[in-house]
């Protein structure tokens, strides 16, 4: 139009620079989320790098920009195009090369689904376009081979590291490649820890965006290798309703805390029983203990799981429900579960920690 001024990149970054993340209380142009602006008369376009491809606030960090744009005289088309990119903690050294994020999946005793959960969780992951390896660190009853499907794979050595199995597009690696089937493996702690270390330092994971690590049940050997060899970024805990998985859910609440690893939240397994084609839910273990207990202790909830017998078929045959029915609502529950898992991790990586903070 006659007389109309020229929009400047400077109006634009001082318009996005109002957007604000929801949950790191800063705006998209501090955060280093915009880039590539380019201006053609009305037209305004730019790039929005968000940190997860699992963003929960993706629509709404789109929308407010958006509105930001069109408040700029003379705006008329605005075109976003959005990626993502995981990033690695803030002032810290990768504990992995190439590894952006080591997530924790524990459980306080056996018998919730914890590894149903990890794997699962792995998939949908994964699924929302993410680099993910699991590290099935229940060195003496290794079970993600089977779950993943991958319980033939016989490993591989290149560059004298350990090549990973691979399926659904999750790396994997476990002790139950390198013993023979039906073989009991009866270590002793430093045992253990060896080969945790040798997991962690000798496999060529390449490049990953989450490496989700499947705890054994409890607080012993295995849980302070990893808090000691590594970095962790955060731990899930996994329980189900009943009051003695809370009891231990709080004993796995208290040694995140001890070995000041971030909680991401709490998962609740098992929470009910619906039959296919019912409106019916049946509550077999009780319900809500699992949200309660994460409210209780000031940590998120990160969603309940139903009693599907498709999850138990899937981790039988190797084809998870994440994987093999993802429009299915329990499927679709874990996916939810990852994004918000995604969302924490973010959130974590990106504030500062407290001696970053106080150096300032």
């Amino acid at each position: 139009m006659f007389g109309s001024k020229k929009i400047t990149q400077k109006q634009v970054e001082e318009a996005l620079s109002t957007v604000m993340d929801p949950d790191l209380h800063k705006d998209i142009v501090s955060l280093g989320m915009v880039s590539e602006i380019k201006i053609d008369g009305g037209k305004i376009a730019f790039k929005l790098t968000l940190t997860t491809p699992a963003c929960p606030l993706k629509e709404k960090i789109e929308g407010d920009a958006r509105a930001a744009l069109q408040a700029i005289p003379g705006a008329e088309e605005i075109t976003i195009e959005t990626d993502a990119q995981v990033r690695a903690p803030l002032n810290e050294k990768k504990s992995i090369e190439g590894v952006q994020h080591i997530i924790a999946v524990t459980s306080g005793k056996g018998g919730v689904g914890k590894t149903t959960v990890s794997v699962n969780l792995a998939v949908a992951l994964s699924r929302l376009g993410a680099k993910v390896g699991l590290l099935d660190a229940d060195i003496t009853g290794p079970n993600c081979p089977v779950m993943l499907g991958v319980q033939d794979y016989e490993p591989l050595g290149k560059n004298n590291r350990i090549v990973p199995a691979e399926n659904y597009g999750i790396k994997c690696v476990s002790m139950a490649f390198f013993v023979a089937k039906d073989t009991p493996i009866i270590w002793r702690g430093p045992m253990l820890d060896r080969a945790i270390k040798q997991f962690l330092s000798d496999v060529d994971w390449g490049e990953l965006d989450y490496l989700i690590v499947d705890m054994p049940p409890g607080t012993g050997d295995a849980q302070l290798t990893m808090a000691q060899a590594t970095k962790l970024s955060g731990g899930i805990i996994v329980t189900t309703p009943q009051e003695v998985a809370l009891l231990d859910g709080r004993r796995g609440l208290a040694m995140f805390n001890q070995m000041s690893v971030p909680i991401l939240g709490f998962v609740e397994n098992m929470s009910y029983f619906q039959p296919e084609g019912s409106s019916e839910q049946y509550e077999i273990f009780g319900r809500g203990g699992g949200k309660k207990l994460a409210l209780d202790s000031n940590v998120p909830f990160l969603g309940e799981i139903p009693l599907d017998p498709k999850v138990r078929v899937g981790g039988d045959i190797g084809d998870p429900i994440t994987n093999s029915d993802p429009e299915n609502p329990t499927a679709l529950a874990f996916l939810d579960i990852a994004k918000q898992v995604a969302h924490q991790i973010s959130v974590h990586s990106l504030m500062p920690t407290p001696a970053a903070a106080s150096a300032k």
